[in-house]
């Protein structure tokens, strides 16, 4: 394990865990770092680094680049586009209304089908491969201020419905999709953001409302799961579900056999920073059975974290298996969606965009 080359070989894999954010709307010398000399796996963009459709096509461009030129694997790139008040990418890219405009609407599946479909190939044309959507919350009762908008409807059938034509849509058009917030935040009361939630609800209740949703995106072949940061007492009545081995691996993976990317929500969000902190949070993430470690803001902490994940391998050899199966799901994610990547375009983006006026 300790040689020189299996030293360097972790050092690259553990890298691969990781998505993380940057601070501009052009390739920075810390991202590069990050790439360069981390192995980062993936990295994911918000308003701060959108200008526009050509801005982002070059940034996008000059991510795959590095990536491919240090270490030839190309990067997840990711977006929140879920429509309405969750869109990254606003005017000119298509604006959509959002999940509970499309539940609601006359047509839902045709607005459903029209969203996933437009949205991957104009995510597609400029370079973004992953969007952080659907939401397959369920609500029960009225939900926290920032889920408002966010949710198919109050039916668990109709939720899972909707989001398999979603997922279906952005798949079938090269983007890959994940469902979020497992195991359902649909009754929060609180913003994960800054607190912790506890989400009350026996066991039957959770199989009834909660999994549907999820269990129909496995069913649809999603590519991803993206973890909640609450407390399901009737769950794991000690973890979080991002930091939870119980709803992670074996409610997750083993019983519902999920064997797709399991990915945490951002691990700088206050129910995570405040306890355990974000670089022992992604360690107990990584352990639970996430397979990507989400760090939107702070590239110190995803260095640190990095750190961390790989000293707690080198303490713990029994997790290195733990290890291969995450990098293995990622290396295929990647061999499915990015394979043969090339630059994109700039002629077709300015087309595409020009005669969308």
């Amino acid at each position: 394990m300790h040689s020189t080359l299996e030293l360097s070989e972790l050092h690259d894999h553990v890298g691969r865990l990781f998505m993380a954010g940057m601070p501009g709307p052009r390739l920075d010398a810390g991202t590069i770092s990050l790439i360069r000399d981390r192995g980062l796996g993936g990295v994911i963009l918000f308003k701060r680094n959108i200008i526009d459709p050509l801005q982002v096509t070059v940034l996008c461009n000059d991510l795959q680049e590095t990536a491919l030129k240090y270490h030839g694997v190309p990067l997840f790139l990711g977006v929140d586009q879920e429509g309405g008040r969750v869109a990254r990418l606003g005017d000119p890219f298509t604006c959509f209304p959002g999940n509970s405009a499309i539940g609601d609407g006359p047509r839902s599946h045709e607005m459903a089908a029209v969203f996933g479909r437009v949205t991957a190939m104009e995510m597609r044309l400029v370079g973004l491969n992953m969007n952080m959507a659907p939401v397959l919350d369920v609500p029960r009762g009225p939900v926290d201020q920032h889920l408002q908008g966010r949710m198919f409807g109050e039916d668990p059938g109709r939720v899972g419905g909707l989001g398999q034509i979603v997922i279906k849509a952005l798949q079938k058009n090269g983007v890959m999709a994940v469902g979020k917030h497992f195991p359902g935040l649909g009754k929060a009361r609180l913003d994960p953001h800054e607190h912790l939630p506890t989400i009350e609800g026996d066991k039957q209740e959770m199989e009834t409302i909660n999994l549907p949703p999820f269990q129909d995106a496995i069913r649809e072949g999603v590519s991803a799961i993206m973890t909640s940061h609450a407390i399901y007492p009737g769950l794991d009545p000690h973890h979080p579900a991002t930091l939870s081995y119980p709803i992670i691996t074996e409610l997750l993976r083993e019983q519902l056999g999920f064997q797709g990317l399991i990915v945490t929500d951002d691990l700088e969000m206050g129910a995570i920073r405040k306890d355990p902190g974000v670089p022992e949070g992604a360690v107990r993430a990584f352990e639970a059975g996430n397979d990507i470690l989400l760090i939107c803001e702070d590239q110190g902490l995803v260095g640190e974290s990095m750190d961390k994940v790989r000293n707690r391998l080198l303490a713990n050899e029994t997790l290195l298996s733990r290890l291969h199966e995450s990098v293995d799901r990622i290396m295929a994610a990647k061999e499915k969606f990015l394979k043969d990547w090339e630059p994109v375009s700039l002629k077709k983006v300015k087309r595409y965009f020009r005669n969308k006026v």
